[in-house]
C-alpha cells in the first residue's frame, strides 16, 4: 500500500502489453466467401459456355448490327428523347414543387391534382393518349374563349410521334420530380427562409439564392437515378411506332426474323448508356457530398483539439 512504488502500476501495464504483443495474430476465416466465389465462377463459366456454344444467338449477326446505321439513328433518338423529357420534367417538376409548398391553396390544389393525375395513370396510357388525341380533338386553336379562333392547326400535324413521346415522358416525369424537389426543399432548415425574409429578399430570390442551392444535395442523386430510368422508359415509345432504339431493332427483326440477336444489340446499347450515366451519377454524388464530409471532418478535428 504505502510502501508500494508509484511506478508499479504502469510497469505492470507495460508487461501486460508486451505479453499481448508476443501472441500470434490469428486471422479470421471466411469460408462463406470462398463458397460464394466458387459458385459465381461456376455460373460465369456456364454463361460464357452458353453464349459461345449456342449458335442460335448468332453473335456474328449481333456484331454486324451493333453499328448498323439505322440502329445508331435509333440510339441517337433515344438519347434525344431522354434529354428533352428530363429537361421538361426537371423544370416543370420544380415549378410544381414550389406551388405545392405555396401558401396559396389554389396553387397547392392545382399542383396536387397534377401530381395525383400523372402518377396515378400508367405512362403507357399517357403515351397512347397523346398519340391518339387527334381522334377527339381534331384541331388545336388559339383565340377568345367561346369566341372566334385566331389560329388553328390540325392536332395530327402538331402532335407527331416525337411530340407525343415528349409529352408523355416529360409530363409524367414532372410529377415524380415534383415530389423529389419538394422533399429536397423540405430538407432545408426553416431558419434559412426566415433569415432571407429578415433581409427583405423576395420569395423568388430566396428560392434561387438560398433554398434550391442547399436542397440540390438532396435533389441531385434521385434526379440522376430518374435520368437512368428515363433512358429505359423511352423503349415504351414502341407502342406509338417512334423509331427509337428498341423500335428500330423490332423493325429489323420483323424483316429477318432474328429476334434474339437484335434484342441483344438493343440491350448492349442500353447497358452502355446506363453504365455511362451511372458513372456520371456516382461522380456527381461524391462531389455533392464533399462539402458535407469536409464539414464533418472539420468538426471532428475541432472536437479532438478542444479536448
Amino acid at each position: 500500500m504505502a510502501g508500494q512504488p508509484a511506478s508499479a502500476g504502469p510497469h505492470v501495464a507495460d508487461v501486460s502489453a508486451a505479453s499481448h504483443a508476443e501472441e500470434p495474430i490469428v486471422r479470421l476465416r471466411h469460408p462463406g466467401r470462398w463458397v460464394a466465389a466458387a459458385v459465381l465462377v461456376v455460373l460465369a463459366a456456364m454463361f460464357v459456355n452458353f453464349v459461345v456454344t449456342t449458335k442460335q444467338l448468332r453473335l456474328d449477326l449481333v456484331l454486324g448490327y451493333l453499328f448498323e446505321r439505322s440502329i445508331l439513328r435509333g440510339l441517337l433518338l433515344t438519347v434525344e428523347l431522354t434529354a428533352i423529357a428530363m429537361l421538361i420534367g426537371v423544370v416543370l417538376g420544380t415549378l410544381l414543387a414550389i406551388m405545392r409548398l405555396s401558401d396559396n391553396p389554389i396553387l397547392r390544389g392545382v399542383a396536387g391534382g397534377y401530381v395525383w393525375l400523372f402518377r396515378g395513370t400508367p405512362i403507357l396510357v399517357q403515351l397512347l393518349f397523346w398519340f391518339f388525341l387527334g381522334t377527339v380533338l381534331p384541331q388545336i386553336s388559339l383565340g377568345v374563349p367561346f369566341g372566334p379562333a385566331f389560329f388553328a392547326v390540325s392536332s395530327n400535324t402538331l402532335i407527331t410521334q416525337f411530340v407525343a413521346a415528349i409529352l408523355g415522358l416529360g409530363l409524367n416525369e414532372a410529377a415524380y420530380m415534383a415530389e423529389i424537389v419538394r422533399a429536397g426543399i423540405g430538407s432545408v432548415d426553416r431558419g434559412q427562409t426566415e433569415a432571407a425574409e429578415a433581409l427583405s429578399m423576395s420569395p423568388g430570390l430566396t428560392y434561387r439564392r438560398i433554398i434550391l442551392p442547399q436542397a440540390a444535395r438532396v435533389i441531385v442523386p434521385p434526379t440522376a437515378n430518374e435520368l437512368v430510368s428515363m433512358l429505359k422508359l423511352t423503349s415504351l415509345c414502341l407502342v406509338i411506332g417512334l423509331p427509337e432504339l428498341l423500335t428500330t431493332a423490332q423493325l429489323i427483326y420483323g424483316r429477318n426474323f432474328q429476334q434474339i440477336p437484335l434484342l441483344i444489340v438493343a440491350s448492349i446499347w442500353y447497358i452502355v448508356l446506363t453504365t455511362i450515366l451511372t458513372v456520371v451519377q456516382s461522380r456527381i454524388e461524391r462531389r455533392m457530398s464533399r462539402g458535407v464530409l469536409g464539414a464533418v471532418a472539420r468538426r471532428s478535428r475541432l472536437a479532438i483539439g478542444g479536448r
